[in-house]
């Protein structure tokens, strides 16, 4: 546990209770706000659940301030799976909907992040921040190298999206050797609209802020969309490569190490 501020507390999840805190957040974010589903939620106990998250480590983000029980104080998670965890689960979620090949071949120590989410009061402050921070200590920890994971447009409304998805096609396509793809079954073509007709700075603005705070970073787009009924989005894969960030960039997650 990590004191981010005097009320802020960065933790890993270290019981059955801290889980189904992360649970109660994100059932509040995908399925209240978001109108997800799944064959695993729990609505009576207000718990967006699955059957990865024994396996994976779960970064919360409490704010003490806000109660006296981890389920109130519970304000942001992520949930964490490294390339040394993932033979108990047998593959990555995001497995479900890439082709990670590539990355899996490439002897590269790889991670998994996903179910990221704040609780509505905290976006568009700290709190974001405060996560990656919890992130850049776990992933030097852990040596790290890739970071990888499914990130979301709402709605399934692939013309509403056409331009923001062909922007990101054209400008922050992944190189060859990180280019994972969306499964042949699913695959939703990105290149929607030629770069010469896009309104470049429309198209970013709609861009989910989570996506773009991985662009910033240096982050790439994976090839092709998948289109998630169940969750009611529109997800692309997001790959990081440590080792190409510049300093600035570099040392947000590895805090100068």
């Amino acid at each position: 546990m990590r004191t981010a501020t005097d009320n802020l507390i960065l933790k890993l999840a270290n019981s059955d209770e801290d889980i189904r805190a992360a649970q109660h957040l994100r059932y509040q974010v995908f399925v209240k706000e978001l109108g997800g589903q799944g064959t695993l939620v729990d609505h009576d106990a207000q718990l967006e659940r699955d059957e990865y998250d024994p396996y994976f480590d779960h970064l919360m983000l409490l704010d003490t301030d806000r109660g006296d029980d981890v389920r109130s104080q519970t304000i942001g998670v992520y949930r964490l799976l490294r390339d040394d965890m993932m033979p108990k689960v047998g593959r990555y979620y995001t497995e479900a909907e890439y082709d990670l090949t590539v990355l899996k071949n490439s002897g590269r120590k790889l991670m998994e992040l996903g179910r990221s989410c704040l609780h509505a009061d905290y976006r568009g402050g700290a709190a974001m921040y405060l996560l990656w921070n919890g992130l850049a200590d776990y992933v030097r920890e852990h040596g790290v190298e890739v970071l990888f994971g499914t990130a979301s447009f709402h709605g399934t409304d692939i013309d509403a999206l056409k331009e923001s998805l062909s922007l990101l096609h054209h400008r922050h396509l992944a190189p060859n050797e990180l280019r994972v793809r969306a499964v042949e079954n699913h695959y939703q073509n990105m290149n929607l609209c030629a770069e010469d007709n896009l309104n470049r700075v429309k198209a970013m603005r709609e861009v989910p802020a989570l996506i773009k705070g991985y662009l910033r970073l240096g982050g790439f787009i994976g090839d092709g969309a998948f289109v998630d009924h169940d969750f009611n989005t529109v997800d692309v894969c997001l790959v990081m490569d440590t080792a190409k960030l510049n300093a600035t960039q570099r040392s947000i997650y590895t805090r100068g190490a």
